[in-house]
């Protein structure tokens, strides 16, 4: 049941860190971070503050929450240790439904982009099919480490958008 704003900013710490603690794939400590900026007038507001976050993050960092998320079509899909909202976000792009030629296309060109930038290609996969997802992934193999790295929080954002949407109420202000 999604909440209003006012729920999410009368949620104690660990409840927040809880139940949002996933909006960017496996890294609660920006929740952990935005929670002390409560009151959030809105859900952009508490967006906003996990973006500017991530912004004032060095390189490093915004690095550090790439490598956060798994291949798409990859190891933990196969094995079942994705996190549920990544499960549901690559069963919804059809990446659990790749085909032997696919899968296997799919796997080579995570290595290649793995390889070239020494993190995980992200993109919203509640926003493409597999298609799209892998010529995405064909195309910026070829971008330069800065161009990816940029492109990638920017896919990180979108699906934390996603995300918050699906757990927050959005036409509701304080």
């Amino acid at each position: 049941m999604k909440m209003d704003i006012a729920t999410v900013n009368a949620l104690p710490y660990e409840d927040f860190v809880d139940i949002l603690g996933n909006v960017v794939e496996k890294c609660p400590i920006i929740t952990a971070a935005v929670w002390s900026g409560r009151p959030f007038l809105s859900l952009a507001a508490l967006e906003a503050a996990i973006s500017e976050f991530i912004d004032a993050l060095p390189e490093s960092g915004k690095e550090g929450i790439l490598r956060c998320h798994p291949d798409l079509a990859g190891r933990d899909l196969q094995s079942g240790s994705l996190t549920r909202e990544s499960r549901e976000e690559q069963a919804g792009s059809g990446m659990g439904a790749l085909n032997s030629g696919e899968a296997s296309r799919m796997a080579r060109l995570n290595q290649e982009y793995k390889e070239r930038f020494g993190f995980p290609f992200v993109i919203c996969a509640r926003m493409h099919d597999k298609e799209n997802i892998l010529r995405e992934l064909s195309a910026r193999c070829q971008n330069e480490r800065a161009v990816e790295r940029a492109r990638g929080i920017e896919e990180v954002k979108k699906i934390c958008h996603l995300r918050l949407q699906s757990l927050v109420l959005t036409d509701n202000m304080l």
